[in-house]
């Protein structure tokens, strides 16, 4: 029996990606936007795909134009699965989690082992508004609102605060 969503519980951590090997599956627009997200925290991905977004050129990410084969998630450390096919993105879960590879697959949290959050990255600081994968728009929304007031300066307060 497959659970539902709110079943679910994802924990918010931020995970030490130095010189760990990610792996970016789908050269698509779907693939790209995370590709694009991906590149404000590392330059190191390797992206798979048969084809590439002409956006992917932008990225110094190593790209491998191929389909997937089941020794491509060889190595890697994290991996994010972002293909079109439905049948084939559940392919390479249970590929990745018989490897215990943390995998997850975009647009489907329920096949998730992480999920990403909303991220505001500036410098050394970032944060993260996540909704456990329920209301996607609703963590962007907030995010977008805490980026304005870091504009505005109205969080500035919080960067000059020293805790005793």
């Amino acid at each position: 029996m497959r659970k539902i969503l709110q079943d679910y519980n994802f924990l918010p951590i931020s995970i030490n990606i130095t010189g760990k090997k990610i792996l970016l599956i789908g050269g698509g627009k779907v693939g790209y936007h995370k590709a694009s997200i991906l590149h404000r925290f590392t330059d190191d991905v390797t992206v798979l795909s048969p084809e590439f977004h002409e956006n992917f050129y932008s990225l110094p990410f190593q790209r491998i134009r191929k389909e997937y084969e089941t020794g491509d998630l060889s190595g890697f450390f994290l991996i994010y699965i972002c293909t079109g096919d439905k049948a084939l993105n559940r392919r390479i879960k249970a590929d990745a989690e018989a490897l215990n590879i943390l995998a997850s697959v975009c647009d489907n949290p329920s096949l998730c082992d992480f999920v990403s959050p909303a991220i505001h990255k500036e410098g050394e600081m970032t944060i993260a508004v996540g909704s456990n994968a329920q209301d996607v728009r609703r963590s962007i929304a907030v995010r977008n609102r805490i980026s304005e007031l870091i504009k505005e300066g109205v969080l500035e307060l919080f960067t000059t605060l020293q805790i005793k």
